[in-house]
């Protein structure tokens, strides 16, 4: 498809003062039931940091990396930027684009793997949006999912191997990598690929490790996908091993030191900046084990180059690429897909059945 007018970036957004942290928090779990004590334990977490999460000057960064990228190599459309929880957000973004004579455009979600809150519900977002907007507001297409690309894989294999040359040699050759993203409850995890997608970024990225920092005795280098910033009721089964549990149970065996590799994150938000940066590391000073935590991609030009490609796959046709044997992704998500169980069906963007195969 072609005809696009301009590029939206959509994200999570953040608080940028200590004022902000309480009702950001209070949109982010509305209607969720979350336990009060668990808005005020995260509260605490931001409170760190000054009350400022990180991910809006990221997100700025990326803006400005893109644009920068846009204008040297085209394709020449302007570049907006709304969130989903805190400002600026998508209803007013929308009606800036709205008012600049925008008509249609293309969105760049910055989450990379399939699931509800990670692709769906930000076609939700997008779609509450619009009709807030109301008439002559732009249409929008979102961008297909991109966790196999080329451009989100291999700067992690970079950054893989820039952290096991961090250890002390003396533990770097059994060191094993641990690869850490957002736990999400079991039953919506039955409903996407959010499992599967990121062993696959994994196994792609430890494949490409292999060759590039082997162990010393030839053989294959221990990994594991573990999960962290789980949220709501203890009865709720959420994804598992979480990260310290993890470990735990890696010092017990006898390991001496780790990489761990923030693969579900495409900058150092919160998720990153507290839960392995304080949280994760803390608990492998108290264990004795050394720890090194390898970087995300951030604006790495690789991962720009990334964003403009998928741009002109839609739009120019530009042929879509990926590693590994999954294959791109589809552009368009068929209506039932990543559901969250208990919801009734919502309008989405880019929403229509059939998908390409998996």
């Amino acid at each position: 498809m072609s005809g696009y007018d301009a590029i939206l970036l959509v994200s999570f957004g953040g608080p940028e003062r200590e004022e902000d942290v309480v009702p950001f928090l209070e949109r982010v779990t509305a209607g969720r039931n979350i336990p009060r004590e668990r808005l005020e334990e995260v509260g605490e977490h931001y409170y760190l940091f000054g009350g400022r999460s990180p991910i809006n000057d990221q997100n700025r960064a990326l803006l400005s990396a893109l644009r920068e990228l846009l204008a040297a190599e085209g394709p020449d459309l302007p570049v907006y930027w709304g969130n989903r929880n805190w400002d600026p957000l998508l209803a007013d973004t929308l009606a800036q684009m709205r008012d600049d004579g925008i008509g249609r455009a293309i969105c760049f979600v910055t989450a990379a793997y399939s699931s509800y809150s990670g692709c769906r519900q930000y076609r939700e977002d997008l779609a509450r949006a619009q009709a807030a907007v109301g008439p002559d507001v732009p249409e929008l297409d979102k961008l297909r999912v991109y966790y196999n690309h080329p451009g989100f894989v291999e700067p992690q294999v970079d950054y893989v191997v820039e952290a096991l040359g961090r250890l002390d040699p003396q533990v770097r050759d059994d060191a094993p990598v641990v690869f850490t993203t957002h736990s999400i409850p079991r039953t919506m995890s039955r409903h996407c690929d959010y499992e599967v997608q990121h062993y696959e970024t994994c196994r792609l990225v430890m494949e490409a490790v292999e060759r590039r920092a082997p162990r010393g005795d030839g053989r294959p280098r221990e990994w594991q996908v573990v999960f962290c910033s789980r949220s709501g009721p203890e009865f709720v089964p959420w994804l598992v091993p979480d990260v310290n549990d993890h470990l735990t149970d890696l010092h017990a065996r006898g390991t001496r030191g780790v990489v761990v590799v923030p693969v579900g994150f495409v900058s150092d938000h919160m998720e990153v900046a507290f839960d392995l940066d304080v949280e994760a590391a803390e608990t492998a000073r108290e264990l004795g084990l050394e720890y090194q935590r390898a970087a995300t991609v951030g604006t790495d030009d690789r991962f720009v180059r990334m964003i403009r490609e998928l741009v002109l796959e839609r739009h120019e046709g530009a042929e879509a690429r990926a590693l590994g044997t999954r294959g791109p992704n589809w552009d368009e998500c068929p209506t039932d897909c990543c559901f969250s169980p208990g919801q009734t069906e919502h309008p989405t963007v880019g929403a229509a059945p059939p998908p390409r195969p998996r």
